[in-house]
């Protein structure tokens, strides 16, 4: 049987059911292998099974042992891997595309609620037990008739928008590509953030990773947002400039912010938690037990596919 390095603890039916499969080693522990560690564990595997969590890049991959032809990545994103290094080494990576679209949506809701009606701070007041009701107390942001600007109108984006629009949001987004009208659903297209960002009273980050979006939220585009904006991200942390947004929050141009992922997770800028309208969460994107036990099954069939055929339908590189 194949030997797989098995990166971080799966649930225990996933290990099932990869034991049926092929021969992993797995990480009892749950421990956060360096990469160090990762390269002399994968001495005689066929394949690693990764996470988000490792980081593959290329000093990594050019040295890990020539029997490791995939690496299939438990997530959806893959920037925590080289692809052009492991496309030059001739090792296939993969994803798990849409098991996920669903969990990450309803966080990408939960997020733009518990900034706009201030959640974060009606459970401070819960635990201090102490609180007095009043007409004016934690007043939040109502979002009926808002305007909810999603940049990044993909699977999360679509499944955003629908929830949102039972919420009786209007929604408005910018895509690389204008959608047709049945993905569209009655959506307003921008063709640039200038024009997304001046009409969002709320919006959520759902694009992808790249070198075009890193630090798209920055001092300056954060002036194109009407003030009292509310911004969400249940993308990737690198999305958002923090300084620029704490002080955008200091100065009350942003009402609030809805993080579910940031930079250097799961360490956090510090001056978000003195932010008392910052509403944030440790990257609860996908963590439903449906969503992780079908994105593992899909990890552990990409490596199976492999195996059997020399082919992934979920290749990435």
């Amino acid at each position: 049987m194949k030997k797989v390095l098995v990166t971080r603890k799966l649930l225990r039916s996933c290990e099932d059911k990869a034991s049926k499969l092929f021969n992993p080693h797995f990480n009892s522990n749950d421990e956060l292998y360096s990469q160090k560690k990762l390269i002399e564990l994968s001495k005689g595997c066929d394949g690693i099974l990764s996470s988000l969590t490792d980081k593959i890049d290329k000093e990594t991959i050019e040295k890990l042992p020539e029997t490791v032809k995939i690496i299939s990545n438990f997530a959806v994103g893959f920037g925590n891997i080289d692809i052009e290094a492991a496309k030059k080494r001739n090792i296939i990576v993969t994803n798990t595309p849409d098991v996920l679209t669903d969990a990450t949506a309803e966080i990408a809701m939960l997020l733009i609620l518990g900034a706009c009606r201030r959640a974060g701070e009606g459970m401070d007041w819960v635990k201090k037990e102490n609180w007095k009701w009043s007409a004016d107390f934690l007043i939040g942001k109502q979002l009926t008739g808002s305007r909810l600007g999603i940049l990044g109108m993909g699977r999360i984006g679509r499944a955003l928008a629908k929830i949102a629009k039972s919420f009786g949001m209007e929604i408005h987004y910018r895509n690389r590509t204008k959608l047709s009208n049945d993905k569209e659903m009655g959506a307003t297209f921008h063709d640039n953030i200038k024009s997304l960002f001046s009409v969002s009273d709320v919006l959520s980050i759902c694009c992808p990773a790249t070198k075009e979006t890193k630090d798209i939220i920055n001092k300056e585009t954060l002036e194109y947002f009407p003030t009292g904006a509310i911004i969400t991200n249940v993308a990737r942390g690198d999305m958002i400039d923090d300084e620029a947004m704490v002080q955008a929050l200091v100065s009350r141009k942003i009402y609030a912010v809805g993080l579910d992922v940031y930079k250097g997770e799961p360490k956090i800028h510090p001056e978000y938690l003195k932010q008392p309208t910052a509403f944030i969460l440790p990257h609860l994107g996908s963590a439903t037990k449906k969503t992780r036990t079908a994105m593992a099954d899909l990890a552990i069939d990409n490596i199976d596919e492999y195996f059997k055929t020399g082919m992934a339908k979920n290749k990435v590189n």
